[in-house]
């Protein structure tokens, strides 16, 4: 079996200009950005499930080389989707990454049985015999120690059988990410709404883990909808004021005939430290449109007039999980205890 990370040798025609990223301790590059699938399962709204085929189809055809799902995302629907769309397509042309442990809104279960079990469901799903990365999903609704000492040592065992290549975590608390970091062997943390034009918080964190060769993967550039023209949905955990002052830098953008979900991607994608950027998308217009706008830097100026506009509310972080994983001691490089 030959590893999926072809993509660092384009077939003519898919994304030769896409610049990749070498993720350390790995043989995997990735994209720039990533395809988010969470789209493919109608967490957003309603998906059209040729049309999310289609975005698959494109993405991959545009260079964007890897897939970040889970079978939280709209109860296994998104999982079913993409292995639609998977299906048929070069096995060793892209990087595959699902999740294990969250199954509902409040339905989670990081036991060794479980995960084990849950990731032969995933695989089945997605017609594939193999994951690239598989991660422990939205740990700070567990129990770190167990995730430590009990999930990742059970799901480490299944590179044995060639199930999954590399092992991470993700979640929103970044201390809770640095302390299973700190704990087990781990190939790669994701991270969401932590790197936006919101909130910059991830950055100050990424001394901890490349000092232990993890792998950072940034996620929701746009904070969730909230730094897009359409607005945050109903769910969105953000307080109003801060959800008002986005709906004006949406104005603002377009007012110099731009837009807020330009702005946001092209600067969350535009850090050097992280591994790729993952961006929900249920689309060919979407695909396209990301692309482009990932391969191009920010307007300074625009940049400038929306940070100063959203500054009363940057680094606001909202509660996530359970209290105690938020505020877990990790030491931190250059950071006194």
């Amino acid at each position: 079996m030959a590893p999926p990370h072809a993509a660092s040798t384009p077939t003519p025609g898919r994304g030769e200009e896409m610049e990749l990223r070498a993720l350390p301790g790995t043989d995997l590059r990735l994209s720039r950005i990533g395809f988010g699938a969470a789209p493919l399962g109608g967490v957003y709204g309603t998906i059209d499930v040729d049309a999310g085929i289609r975005a698959v189809h494109t993405a991959l055809d545009l260079g964007v080389n890897v897939v970040d799902v889970a079978p939280y995302y709209g109860i296994t629907r998104a999982e079913t989707v993409l292995g639609k769309a998977l299906a048929g397509v070069d096995r060793d042309s892209y990087v595959l990454a699902t999740k294990v442990g969250r199954y509902g809104a409040d339905d989670f279960d990081f036991t060794a049985e479980r995960v084990v079990r849950s990731v032969d469901e995933s695989l089945r799903r997605l017609g594939v015999d193999h994951v690239d990365l598989l991660q422990v999903h939205d740990i700070e609704f567990g129990d770190l120690a167990q995730i430590a000492e009990e999930t990742l040592p059970a799901l480490a065992g299944l590179r044995d059988s060639g199930k999954i290549r590399y092992l991470g975590v993700t979640g929103y608390p970044l201390p809770a990410l640095a302390w299973v970091a700190d704990r087990a062997a781990i190939d790669t943390v994701l991270s969401y709404c932590r790197y936006t034009l919101l909130d910059q918080e991830l950055d100050g964190w990424l001394p901890f883990f490349e000092e232990r060769r993890i792998a950072v993967l940034n996620a929701s550039p746009l904070a969730m909808g909230a730094l897009s023209a359409h607005g945050a949905p109903p769910w969105h955990p953000a307080p109003p004021e801060l959800l008002e002052l986005c709906a004006r830098a949406a104005q603002l953008c377009e007012r110099r005939g731009r837009s807020l979900e330009q702005l946001a991607l092209q600067f969350s994608a535009g850090h050097p430290g992280v591994g790729t950027t993952f961006v929900g998308m249920a689309d060919e217009e979407q695909v396209r449109r990301n692309v482009a706008w990932a391969a191009e830097p920010p307007d300074p100026e625009l940049l400038d007039e929306v940070r100063a506009l959203l500054a009363p509310v940057r680094g606001y972080s909202w509660p996530s999980g359970r209290p105690e994983n938020a505020t877990v001691s990790v030491p931190r490089p250059g950071v006194s205890a």
